[in-house]
């Protein structure tokens, strides 16, 4: 575009060493009506060549109830607790060891009107261990003890290789040969893809993701969930 601009200027020279004063304008304002429509040209090419801005993700409604089944997840607090709290974590996650620290508060001041439900969604993109912790969570589960492996992880939350994980099981009790051949079963597998599929459906998008009575918690604190399990609570 711009050698074809310079071409047409090298001719109106030429022009005016050749030709008479009528000429050269007549020349100069073909020149320019060829311009104007090579630069539409170029903004045309342009266009086509730009791609197109990417979709952000669509914005989430804070006031959509979801249905979250609760299936066989992990669960603290009468089962017919009038208000459920799940959570979908990953204990690789700095945010969730934090978050955790909230939940046995917010249970006990809802004794009998409230349960909570853990469910795994790790994000073995960031965090090569989650996966493995996940499994050594379900599997100490089989044995009853879902959460005192839970909070043996997030207590070492950054020492979740393997051998760990074993060690941690004989602390806590377990029987160290079935919890290592529950944790490579199929069965918890399957559960920890049917648990990340739960997370999708609800259009979870990091960790931890809490939803109070289905609905999704903005405030992450104690007070928070107060506000949220008081508003459920309210509505029978």
């Amino acid at each position: 575009m711009r050698f074809t601009r310079i071409a047409l200027l090298g001719l109106v020279a030429l022009a005016a060493c050749n030709s008479n004063k009528a000429d050269i304008d007549e020349l100069k304002k073909g020149q320019q009506d060829i311009l104007a429509k090579l630069d539409g040209l170029a903004k045309t090419v342009s266009a086509i060549r730009a791609p197109a801005p990417a979709a952000g993700p669509a914005a989430i409604d804070p006031n959509k109830v979801y249905t979250i089944p609760l299936s066989n997840s992990a669960m603290k607090g009468p089962k017919d607790a009038k208000v459920t709290i799940v959570e979908f974590s990953d204990f690789q996650c700095p945010f969730c060891s934090q978050a955790a620290a909230l939940v046995p508060d917010v249970l006990k001041a809802y004794p009998d009107k409230v349960n909570f439900v853990y469910k795994q969604f790790p994000l073995t993109s960031i965090h090569p261990f989650a996966l493995g912790a996940s499994k050594a969570a379900l599997a100490a589960q089989k044995q009853g003890k879902f959460w005192e492996m839970h909070d043996i992880m997030f207590a070492n939350q950054r020492e979740l290789g393997v051998d760990k994980l074993k060690e941690y099981a004989g602390k806590i009790g377990l029987d160290v040969a079935k919890f290592e051949a529950d944790m490579n079963s199929p069965e918890v597998a399957k559960q920890i893809e049917q648990e990340q599929a739960e997370a999708r459906n609800a259009d979870v998008q990091g960790t931890p993701t809490f939803f109070v009575g289905g609905k999704r918690l903005q405030n992450r604190s104690v007070d928070g969930f107060k506000q949220m399990i008081d508003a459920a609570l309210a509505k029978g």
